[in-house]
């Protein structure tokens, strides 16, 4: 069986990269799939604290969908379409996410740049939503995009089609760094999200996500219950008791 996602697991640290560079490693059933498959097990082991995302090879992130596949095929006896559920699990993942953009990120790989919480992206990167060129628009890209770019931003992307580079995607808050070497700046940042309390991320992760629906209000007091959880956590205390003997934490992720 063709394996279209391959895994890595570094300690701490799963690496899942897109394996398909001949076509770009555009979005099919089965990577569609095997991402989805992988985030499930991602929920149900506390032992992975960060997750980074990447394309094989040197020339794409991903490409979007396979147009001669069947990525986006819809099935009218479901409700949800399969790319879709997938962004949906995304946002229940309270472990960091990370994008490795090693190129051409377009479409649906917009999709996958947007679920992550962070993205580093290589200085030949490519970023756009060509849609529009074949006749569809990005209509699920939009429900994660839209709270990450400025509007007049995203809306010139969709509406002309027209790509970006690095340098602009930085600048619009598509990616939060731009690295001749990837995978040093991603080592580093990999390297500073392990060194923070598991606990402390994965509530803060669902604490920031929870708050993306609410209003103001909302939002506020939703804070004011879980900071009075997190201060109960086994982290919490290690932190502070270690802060006021000068040593270096020692996380248990209770």
């Amino acid at each position: 069986m063709t394996t279209f996602v391959k895994e890595s697991r570094q300690g701490a640290r799963l690496v899942l990269t897109i394996d398909r560079p001949e076509r770009r490693n555009a979005l099919n059933a089965e990577v569609i799939a095997a991402l989805q498959d992988a985030l499930h097990r991602v929920k149900a082991d506390p032992t992975v604290r960060a997750v980074v995302l990447t394309g094989a090879g040197d020339e794409a992130f991903c490409a979007g969908a396979d147009l001669g596949a069947d990525a986006f095929a819809l099935d009218y006896a479901t409700p949800t379409i399969a790319y879709a559920d997938l962004l949906r699990t995304a946002r229940t993942i309270d472990v960091p996410l990370v994008a490795r953009v090693n190129g051409v990120c377009m479409a649906g790989g917009m999709g996958l740049l947007a679920m992550c919480d962070l993205a580093l992206a290589a200085p030949h990167a490519i970023f756009g939503l060509p849609e529009a060129k074949v006749g569809v628009f990005p209509m699920q890209v939009l429900a994660v995009l839209q709270s990450q770019v400025p509007q007049r931003c995203l809306a010139q992307l969709c509406l002309t089609a027209d790509p970006v580079d690095a340098v602009r995607a930085r600048e619009i808050g598509l990616v939060n760094e731009v690295a001749d070497d990837l995978d040093g700046a991603l080592e580093r940042l990999l390297s500073r999200l392990l060194s923070n309390s598991p606990t402390a991320l994965r509530r803060g992760l669902y604490a920031m996500k929870a708050m993306g629906s609410m209003s103001f209000e909302e939002a506020l007091s939703f804070g004011e219950g879980q900071i009075g959880l997190l201060a109960m956590t086994q982290d919490a205390r290690e932190g502070i008791a270690a802060f006021k003997e000068k040593r270096r934490p020692q996380w248990t992720g209770k």
